[in-house]
């Protein structure tokens, strides 16, 4: 039997050459097709379709989103405690995600010069060659 020459060793992560995936053949030939959307996608394309309404003799077109938010609240005033739940909750999380998103500029000078100054310190913990961006807060440290 002769030996053949190998062009590498197959080990880990090195699997046969015979075996590896020819250029251009997926790993999963029966994956997800090209183009099929999330349910994320779905559920923003049903909820952004308009349907007719009529509120108070009017007839109006508005979104399927907006439609739920309505029935809602109109149920969460007749007092069906769930419906006021859920609009409480999802009130809630609106006003928590907003106030995840405010910036750094609505701080005062005070409250930026003790974020200033409790940066620095973790800074010089880990390098105690840092200067410390402001003096006078570093003397106040020293005066307590």
């Amino acid at each position: 039997m002769a030996k053949e020459k190998k062009d590498y060793a197959v080990g880990f992560k090195k699997p046969p050459k015979e075996t590896q995936f020819k250029p251009g053949q997926s790993g999963n030939p029966k994956g997800r097709p090209k183009g099929t959307k999330n349910l994320a996608t779905d559920l923003e394309e049903e909820l952004a379709e308009t349907i007719r309404i009529t509120e108070g003799g009017e007839t109006r077109v508005i979104t399927k989103q907006r439609a739920m938010v309505k029935t809602l609240c109109a149920k969460a005033l007749k007092g069906d405690s769930r419906s006021g739940k859920v609009l409480f909750d999802l009130a809630l999380g609106l006003q928590s995600r907003d106030a995840d998103n405010t910036l750094d500029e609505d701080l005062s000078t005070e409250d930026a010069a003790i974020l200033d100054a409790y940066v620095m310190k973790n800074r010089a913990l880990d390098d105690p060659t840092v200067e410390p961006l402001h003096e006078d807060l570093n003397k106040e440290q020293h005066d307590e």
